[in-house]
C-alpha cells in the first residue's frame, strides 16, 4: 500500500520506521531540499534524529503532488499551524475514499478549531483519523514498545491505520472521541511546559506532580464542556502523554517550560520560539483564545498564559496549586 507522509520531522521519520515493517510503499515530503539532497548523497538523516537512518525503500521528495498523488493513505505530520495549508496544497490530488491520518497534535491558531475539522473541510473525506499518545520518536526507532490512541468516526479509517502500522511494538488503542483525543494531544504541551517552570524554579517531582494530577480534572472537565468523553483523559492519548510530556527533558516543551522557571521574565520568548519548535506556546494562545470564545473557566490555562506569554512571575503557579480549590 503506497503510504503518503506530508513533513520530514523526527515523529514522521519514526512513523516511517513503523509503516516499513509492515512493508508499505511509503513516501515523504520535505520542504527542505537540503535535507532532500543530503537524503539522496548519504541515504539517512541525521539531523533529525542523530545516528539513524531511513530504510532504504523509503522515497524522499520534494514534490507535495508526487508525494499523496494516487495515495491510499495521507498522514500529516507536520506542526500544527501548517495543516490548513498542507491540505490546501495536497486537495486536488486527494481522492473521496483517501484514508487521512493526523499525527500532528494542536489547535488552529487563527481559527481555534481542530485539525480533523479542518482536513475534513478542505479535504472532503470522511475517512479521517488523529493518532496520538505517549511516544518520542527515538523511542519508536529504537523499536520500544509504545502505545497510541486512534481516534476516527470511521470504520474504515481505523481498519486501514491498524493495518499498516500496528505491530508487535506497537500498540493502537481505537476510539470515537475525536474532540477529547485532540483536546489531550494539543494541552499537553502546554502542561509541559508548566510542569518545566516548576522545574526551573527548583521544584522536585513530587510538586511537579501536583501540577499534573490538578491539571487532570480541569482537562477532564474541558472535554466535557466541548463536546467529548471525560473518560478520554485516561487513554494512551490522555494521562499517558501528559505524564510523558510532563516529566522528561526530552520535550521540548518541558525544556521551554525550565528556563523559563530559571530566568522568569528575564527569558526572551520569542527569540528562542523562533529558533526551536515549542509546540506548547502556539497551543497555549489557542487555547486561551479557545475557552474564552467558548466561555469556559479554567484558571489554569489563564495563569500558564499570564506566566508565558505575558512574563508574569513563575512563582505565582506554586501559590494558584495551594491555593487551588
Amino acid at each position: 500500500m503506497k503510504v503518503a507522509i506530508v513533513g520530514v520531522g523526527a515523529y514522521s521519520v519514526a512513523l516511517a520506521s513503523m509503516l516499513c515493517k509492515k512493508d508499505n510503499d511509503v513516501m515523504m515530503w520535505t520542504e527542505s531540499q537540503e535535507r532532500y539532497d543530503k537524503y539522496l548523497n548519504d541515504g539517512c538523516i541525521k539531523d533529525v534524529i542523530p545516528g539513524y537512518s531511513l530504510p532504504s525503500s523509503v522515497v524522499m521528495s520534494t514534490s507535495k503532488k508526487d508525494t499523496v498523488l494516487n495515495a491510499q493513505v495521507v498522514i500529516i505530520a507536520s506542526i500544527a499551524s501548517f495543516v490548513g495549508e498542507i491540505c490546501n496544497d495536497i486537495k486536488e490530488y486527494i481522492k473521496k475514499d483517501t484514508t487521512i491520518c493526523i499525527a500532528s497534535k494542536g489547535i488552529e491558531n487563527k481559527s481555534c478549531r481542530f485539525l480533523s475539522d479542518i482536513a475534513s473541510d478542505i479535504l472532503n473525506v470522511k475517512n479521517i483519523a488523529i493518532l496520538s499518545g505517549p511516544s518520542f520518536a527515538i523511542d519508536m526507532v529504537n523499536n520500544n514498545p509504545i502505545g497510541l490512541s486512534l481516534a476516527s468516526h470511521s470504520d474504515k479509517a481505523i481498519r486501514v491505520i491498524k493495518d499498516i502500522l500496528q505491530n508487535d511494538r506497537l500498540k493502537l488503542r481505537e476510539t470515537r472521541d475525536l474532540i477529547g483525543i485532540q483536546i489531550c494531544g494539543s494541552i499537553k504541551n502546554v502542561l509541559a511546559v508548566a510542569a518545566g517552570i516548576l522545574n526551573g524554579l527548583g521544584y522536585p517531582e513530587s510538586t511537579q506532580t501536583f501540577l499534573i494530577t490538578e491539571s487532570l480534572h480541569d482537562v477532564k472537565a474541558l472535554i466535557k464542556a466541548l463536546g467529548g468523553n471525560p473518560k478520554t483523559i485516561l487513554a494512551f492519548a490522555g494521562v499517558g502523554d501528559i505524564l510523558l510530556t510532563c516529566s522528561s527533558v526530552k520535550s521540548r516543551n518541558y525544556s521551554f517550560g525550565i528556563l523559563i522557571g530559571q530566568n522568569g521574565a528575564k527569558f526572551d520568548r520569542d527569540s528562542y520560539v523562533k529558533n526551536n519548535t515549542v509546540e506548547g506556546y502556539y497551543t497555549l494562545h489557542s487555547i486561551y483564545k479557545l475557552v474564552k470564545k467558548k466561555k469556559i473557566k479554567m484558571p489554569i490555562i489563564d495563569l500558564i498564559y499570564k506566566i508565558v506569554v505575558l512574563g508574569n512571575d513563575p512563582q505565582l503557579l506554586v501559590n494558584f496549586l495551594i491555593n487551588k480549590e
